[in-house]
């Protein structure tokens, strides 16, 4: 058996299928990314191998050793993955938003639910918004979209920073999110609220227990083994938490405990 601390090469070769980290299965285009998002469940913006877990970078590169380079303008790659990150949030079938904890990720709209579960809040729990984030709300609700000066202008929020603050609140609550970026003629955002774009998830209300649950089965099935510790540095959930999903998957038969903390896919077993 391999270590727990080292994936063996089966765990890799399943990783290299679901992340795309092969020359012959890259994305290339939007299209073939919304596929590759719908197949990992959920996943990175621009991390690279540094970081856990799937990524729309990595999965451009088609590589397993994929870095992320200190001139992104230059790198054909980086280039690749910031146009096919805008295109996906422009075409509105995958949820694309910066989460808690600055973790900027894509989910499969059948994971929604699951994630709402865990990072969104009620109308009830509106209240504990600042008083920023509360005004963009508000004319986002009236408005449905807006791009950024002009939600600043309507809002009444007179700093650039605090106007960012405020949307980086609500993208973390998951009542806001960018639905397209315009680069002419400035750079700038449209912000509009998900459940316009995704009516039916939003409709669909979990436990906290039953969302982390699917979160952790979703991550499984692309990773294929789990080491200790390893969902948490991808999501930020909390480690005791998951390791209770894992037990719970390990009951129904998806997964097999290997050591403590780590968990293997049981059609991988």
């Amino acid at each position: 058996m391999a270590s727990p601390e080292l994936h063996p090469e089966e765990i890799e070769l399943h990783r290299d299928r679901i992340w795309r980290r092969t020359a012959e299965n890259r994305v290339e285009n939007a299209p073939q990314a919304e596929r590759f998002i719908a197949e990992a469940g959920f996943c990175s913006a621009l991390t690279d191998v540094r970081r856990p877990g799937a990524s729309l970078y990595v999965a451009v590169c088609g590589r397993r050793d994929a870095h992320m380079p200190r001139n992104v303008q230059k790198d054909p790659e980086a280039s690749l993955a910031w146009v096919t990150k805008d295109a996906v949030m422009a075409r509105g079938k995958t949820y694309y938003a910066k989460f808690a904890s600055g973790r900027t990720m894509f989910l499969a709209p059948g994971l929604i639910p699951a994630f709402r579960a865990m990072w969104g809040i009620n109308r009830a729990g509106e209240k504990h918004l600042s008083d920023d984030a509360r005004a963009v709300l508000k004319v986002l609700r009236r408005e449905w979209e807006m791009a950024t000066a002009d939600l600043r202008a309507e809002a009444g929020i007179p700093d650039r920073k605090q106007l960012s603050a405020a949307i980086d609140e609500l993208q973390a609550a998951m009542l806001v999110v960018p639905g397209q970026a315009v680069y002419e003629p400035r750079f700038t955002y449209i912000w509009t609220l998900p459940e316009g774009r995704f009516p039916e998830p939003f409709k669909k209300n979990l436990s906290k227990t039953d969302g982390l649950r699917e979160i952790a089965r979703a991550y499984l099935s692309g990773a294929g083994r789990v080491l200790r510790g390893e969902l948490t540095k991808v999501t930020g959930f909390d480690r005791k938490a998951v390791g209770k999903a894992h037990a719970e998957l390990v009951e129904e038969g998806f997964a097999v405990r290997e050591a403590v903390g780590v968990y293997r896919l049981a059609e991988l077993a």
